[in-house]
């Protein structure tokens, strides 16, 4: 098997990467960790992954790939060190980089990124696991991989044929009927995710939105883990608060007051927060959330 190990060797300095730090910050739910190994599944292939210092080890399954599969899904074409750059506009980020330098954001598959997210309303990640686990065993691929058995996310057309009853097996609950809606239209062809890749940010955006189960939040999900939009500012519970008690003097008192009380923010809210984050961080405040959010869970 020795002979089937494949290497990315990274000059650190100039492209900082971290896979722990990359896959545990809580933008994708199918990685898992076993011994020094992480097992995932990027596009169609089982991928095992390991990080000793400046040099990224894997096997793929059931073919061998080469390093291009690794190096686009893991951004490894991002300038980090550009991007730390521009988005190191205070003391709070700058503390979030340091701890977590050569995190990177993923270039996750645009459809399976989408059902995930779909899923991820009101749910904690042990409880998205759990249910794209299921999806994946019920309804995608299964590939052999050494001596385990694991599954590709389905393609559009087996979620779009499934039954209500066989989703809701899935444990996906009132999600099913969303999943269901969002996989018809990819199937049939009247959502074209690839396409939104060339769209302005607004207008990607605003297709998402017309989704059932697709808001603010789960939009910018999507549009920056796997539509290239590095503009998108994602606001759940954790960024509210981080945005509310680190940058609260951007906001009017009386603003910051009322949304600080509130479970869930009205599209307006949420547009202020997103706004302030945009003109704060500048074009790459994708990445500066993917920090911020890390650094708030992790204390």
């Amino acid at each position: 098997m020795a002979n089937n190990l494949k290497e990315v060797r990274l000059n650190l300095l100039t492209t900082p990467f971290n896979l722990d730090h990359t896959l545990t910050c809580g933008q994708t739910f199918r990685w898992e960790k076993h011994d020094k190994w992480w097992h995932g599944i990027v596009r169609k292939s089982f991928v095992k992954i390991r990080q000793i210092e400046n040099i990224l080890q894997f096997r793929t399954f059931p073919e061998h790939v080469g390093d291009d599969l690794i190096r686009s899904y893991f951004r490894l074409d991002d300038d980090l060190p550009r991007i730390y750059s521009r988005i190191e506009k205070d003391k709070l980020i700058r503390k979030a980089v340091k701890k977590f330098r050569g995190l990177r954001l993923l270039r996750q598959d645009p459809w399976e990124c989408l059902i995930s997210y779909i899923c991820a309303t009101h749910k904690n990640i042990p409880a998205i696991k759990a249910m794209i686990n299921n999806i994946c065993i019920r309804f995608g691929k299964k590939i052999i991989a050494e001596d385990s058995e694991v599954y590709r996310f389905p393609v559009p057309d087996d979620l779009a044929q499934a039954s209500i009853e066989e989703l809701r097996l899935c444990k996906l609950g009132f999600r099913a009927e969303r999943v269901k809606h969002a996989s018809r239209l990819v199937s049939n062809g009247n959502l074209n995710l690839e396409a939104l890749k060339e769209m302005p940010y607004e207008k990607a955006k605003k297709e998402l939105l017309s989704l059932p189960g697709v808001g603010p939040k789960v939009a910018d999900c999507i549009l920056l883990f796997s539509l290239e939009k590095l503009e998108a500012f994602p606001i759940d519970v954790w960024m509210k608060r981080v945005v509310l008690e680190s940058y609260r003097t951007h906001f009017e008192l009386a603003f910051a007051e009322k949304v600080a009380k509130k479970k869930s923010l009205s599209h307006n809210e949420y547009e202020v927060l997103r706004s302030f984050g945009k003109k704060h961080f500048g074009e790459y405040v994708g990445y500066a959330q993917e920090y911020l959010f890390h650094f708030k869970r992790c204390q």
